[in-house]
Order: C-alpha cells, then sequence, then structure tokens
C-alpha cells in the first residue's frame, strides 16, 4: 500500500465522517422544526465535505467518475438537494429521499457502483477511459485467414 493511497484513503474517512455527521444534524435538525439559521454550520459543513469527497473521487478515478453508477448517484441526489429551497416545505421527504438513494447507492454491488453510463460496462479502478463501448469491444474481429 502505498503512502498516497493511504492518505487519501484517511483523508476520504475523514470526509465522508464528517458528512455522515453534519448531514444528520440537518436531517434531524429539519426533523424536529429547529429553526433553519441554527442548522446553517451543518449545511456549511455538508457542503464543504461533500465537495471534498467528490473532488477525491474525481482526482483518484478523474472526470469519468460523475459517469459511473456511484458518480451519477451523487449527481441525483445533488439534484433533489437543489430543488429544496423552492420546494420547501416538502424538504424533509426530499431528504430523506437522499438518505435512501445513498443508502442503496453505497451497498448497490459492485456491477452497478462501477458501470459507466459512458462506457456501458463494468469500469475497474485504475482503468482508463477509452472511446470504445462495451459492444464494440466484445464484438469479434474477423481475421482475413478466418473469412471463407
Amino acid at each position: 500500500m502505498t503512502q498516497g493511497y493511504s492518505r487519501k484513503r484517511g483523508l476520504s474517512l475523514l470526509l465522508r465522517t464528517m458528512h455522515l455527521v453534519s448531514f444528520g444534524i440537518l436531517l434531524g435538525g429539519h426533523t424536529f422544526a429547529i429553526d433553519a439559521d441554527r442548522l446553517l454550520p451543518a449545511l456549511y459543513l455538508t457542503i464543504a465535505s461533500g465537495v471534498g469527497l467528490m473532488t477525491l473521487e474525481i482526482s483518484t478515478i478523474g472526470p469519468h467518475w460523475l459517469f459511473m453508477g456511484k458518480g451519477a448517484a451523487v449527481l441525483v441526489k445533488l439534484l433533489i438537494l437543489l430543488a429544496v429551497p423552492y420546494t420547501w416545505d416538502y424538504r424533509l421527504p426530499f431528504f430523506l429521499l437522499v438518505v435512501a438513494i445513498a443508502s442503496v447507492s453505497s451497498h448497490m454491488p459492485g456491477r452497478y457502483r462501477h458501470y459507466s453510463i459512458l462506457q456501458d460496462r463494468i469500469v475497474q479502478i485504475g482503468e482508463g477511459l477509452s472511446i470504445a463501448s462495451a459492444r464494440e469491444d466484445a464484438r469479434p474481429t474477423t481475421s482475413p485467414s478466418s473469412v471463407e
């Protein structure tokens, strides 16, 4: 295990813990109707830790992470959260939906988490982004000697 990987892993654990705690405070605060101004520090910490987690993933995997199952789940959660200021009365169901998406996407099988929407296949860690889709990769090639 390299020192760089160990450092990124530690930073990921720290950011994820901060993210879960701060979002938990937000969810609980809105559940029990705590004044929104009192929840601002938790909101800012949730945003900062989320940006940190996304930055870490993109710096490790590349921008292609956004088009993998796990990145797409994060984008869906962000879209839901961006709707909250415009649908304030429905914020609690939206927050609960975000928790449900987070739980399912964090525990779904790797074939979905690592599935690339762009490549139409599972992308392994450390594998570069290629233009060819899985269908093109899987298509048998015909050599001139095999054609009758």
